[in-house]
């Protein structure tokens, strides 16, 4: 992270600015040095072409000097330097020096611009360099031609292959940041979710037991103290929760050595959510069925999850009513269900008019199938058909080794 920001600093910035800048400058020194060089010492004693005068090199420093702004403006590097090249070989100077000009322009515009301009600048170039071709010693004019033509068509691949590089790079980035910020957000969802869940639960139990604790607190002062530590327990159940929840999201994935990680809910924690439900007056018998097996932690977490905030619901929409909760261990999957009687109100209504006939929708229905999609199960929520309401989970549990 330090990397980056000094990365990202406005100094570190102009720094790479000017260091590119001073590469452009070094190549087009060096780029005219050797061309000079290779003028001013190639022998000719045949004379071939013309003498080497000080125009030759005012023409080579005007192929090569513009190099410096090649990245910025490379059709007008090209275009200026295919006619300085042009004139050279009209002029007849020996034509080796001023051919690397052309081909170093020719692969920036390929590598910068849109194939549509690089091919009419490849296409031109090449006429640029047939053109001196003339000037090749006697017998190897063919060649020289053969040559040009390969070497322009390799500068211009090479370019464009270089801009299609860059593009696929930049397509890869923007897809990476993509799904990072997709990640992001279906991080939120799950943080959304557990504080639901937890928040959900806990603040239910401590407004039913806070109410029964002020109803009674006169007239009965032991019912009021239990609903009082029932307040307490769940108050510290939903802390160690948030504790754990905080423990995940830390950067570095470790609790303070001082901090015990909490307990992660499952199923084997059912019996204590239970009583601190039966606590709050809703009565809850548990049902297993078949031969209970270690779960994986994620779709433990899940089961134990939607019996939370199925009871969570009654808690809040039929606190008088009987529940049942039923766990069933199949061979390969488990099915959870939670069924109340439809007692719920307080005040005998039917749970087709009172308060809990649209149960089936909100945040925790929400939640309760987004974790089962998760790990591809399914979960339903409707009236039951004896009356009240049922809650259903189905998950499929992925085994191996284990026996028949």
């Amino acid at each position: 992270m330090q990397l980056s920001a000094l990365s990202a600093h406005p100094v570190a910035t102009r720094l790479r600015a000017a260091r590119s800048v001073v590469g452009e400058i070094v190549w087009a020194v060096g780029s005219l040095w050797i061309s000079s060089d290779m003028l001013r010492n190639w022998p000719d004693p045949e004379g071939y072409w013309r003498d080497t005068d000080p125009l030759a090199y005012a023409l080579l420093a005007a192929v090569y000097l513009p190099f410096v702004l090649r990245r910025r403006f490379p059709v007008a590097v090209l275009v200026s330097t295919m006619l300085c090249v042009g004139t050279y070989f009209t002029l007849g100077y020996y034509h080796v020096p001023a051919v690397c000009g052309v081909l170093l322009a020719l692969y920036t515009v390929a590598s910068q611009r849109p194939r549509p301009v690089s091919l009419r600048c490849a296409a031109a170039s090449l006429v640029v360099l047939l053109w001196g071709t003339r000037l090749a010693e006697p017998g190897i004019g063919p060649l020289s031609v053969g040559f040009v033509t390969v070497t322009t068509t390799v500068c211009w691949v090479a370019g464009d292959g270089s801009r299609r590089l860059r593009e696929l790079t930049r397509q890869l980035r923007l897809e990476q940041e993509e799904k990072a910020r997709r990640a992001v957000a279906l991080e939120r969802i799950q943080i959304a979710r557990e504080l639901h869940d937890v928040i959900a639960h806990h603040v239910s139990v401590i407004s039913v037991q806070t109410g029964l604790a002020g109803y009674v607190f006169s007239s009965d002062p032991d019912t009021a103290r239990r609903a009082l530590d029932t307040i307490g327990a769940s108050a510290r159940e939903a802390l160690a929760e948030m504790r754990r929840m905080l423990v995940v999201l830390r950067e570095d994935g470790t609790a303070p050595a001082e901090d015990a990680t909490p307990e992660v809910a499952g199923l084997g924690r059912l019996e204590e959510l239970v009583r601190r439900v039966g606590a709050a007056g809703v009565p809850v018998d548990v049902t297993i069925t078949g031969t209970a097996y270690a779960l994986p932690p994620g779709i433990d977490l899940c089961a134990y999850r939607v019996v939370q905030e199925a009871l969570t619901n009654v808690l809040k929409h039929a606190p008088a009513a009987r529940t049942t909760v039923r766990v069933d261990y199949a061979e390969d999957e488990v099915r959870v269900r939670v069924k109340d009687d439809g007692r719920g109100d307080g005040h005998g209504r039917a749970r087709g008019d009172g308060p809990s006939a649209g149960r089936g929708s909100g945040q925790g229905l929400i939640g309760m199938r987004e974790r089962a999609m998760i790990y591809h199960g399914t979960v339903t929520a409707e009236p039951a058909p004896g009356g009240g309401f049922e809650v259903s989970l189905c998950v499929p549990v992925p085994r191996t080794g284990h026996a028949g």
